[in-house]
């Protein structure tokens, strides 16, 4: 197996075409919760939070990985393309590395934030399976992400951010039940639904910061859902 195969196949893992969801959900949380834009805010908090995602897809694969040596033989690790120690290894770094980032955001509130996050993280992807209320788990991990971001820029949850964070909550519930649904069907459905609402979680947060910022945000989120969409093409994030 080649080089440019193999690194296809960490992306894949990591399901790569879902982080500009997380992306967007930081800038929301940041925005919100300190009424204005900057690099320096935003950086540290959008690397921690997109390494604890991408460690979390690793993980979920590796306890997926006898389901899906028979339900899904084309994933990375039953295909061969992925190793399951390379797999290891990568979710420790990723998890190192998001760590050391959110340790050094201005206030330690976003830190003690991320500790709940990664323990909801690790127990979705041990427990997920045959577990009705695991969808509960992913979408409170989706709102942890509002939470450490703000925390981390702040050191304080304000009722906006609370607000954006509980709509995503429940937006990513729905989508986790629509997904469900479809794994339950016999046939998938005819139009690709899942990616289109997976799509749709950056372009809420655009949605979200031009109702209550400035409209110009929509495009910041639209942007959010055609790159997924594009991304998706290459590495399907579902």
């Amino acid at each position: 197996m080649g080089i440019a195969e193999s690194v296809k196949g960490y992306l894949e893992l990591c399901r790569i075409s879902n982080l500009p969801s997380i992306w967007t959900n930081v800038l929301c949380a940041v925005v919100l919760a300190t009424g204005r834009f900057s690099w320096e805010a935003y950086l540290l908090p959008a690397l921690s939070l997109s390494c604890y995602y991408l460690a979390g897809m690793c993980l979920n694969d590796v306890c997926d990985a006898a389901y899906d040596g028979l339900h899904r033989p084309l994933r990375p690790i039953p295909s061969g393309r992925v190793s399951r120690i390379g797999a290891r290894i990568l979710i420790f770094a990723l998890f190192a590395t998001g760590t050391a980032a959110i340790l050094g955001v201005p206030f330690r509130q976003g830190s003690y934030a991320a500790l709940p996050l990664i323990v909801l993280i690790v127990w979705y992807d041990f427990a997920h399976k045959n577990n009705p209320f695991s969808v509960l788990l992913m979408a409170s991990c989706r709102f942890l992400v509002f939470a450490v971001a703000a925390l981390a820029t702040t050191g304080s949850m304000p009722a906006l951010v609370l607000l954006a964070g509980l709509l995503q909550f429940i937006y990513v519930v729905c989508l986790s039940l629509v997904a469900r649904y479809e794994n339950n069907r016999t046939t998938p459905f005819p139009l690709p639904v899942i990616p289109l609402m997976l799509a749709g979680i950056p372009l809420l947060d655009g949605i979200m910061l031009a109702f209550l910022v400035q409209p110009a945000w929509l495009v910041a989120g639209g942007g959010g859902a055609l790159l997924m969409l594009a991304g998706q093409k290459y590495f399907r994030g579902d």
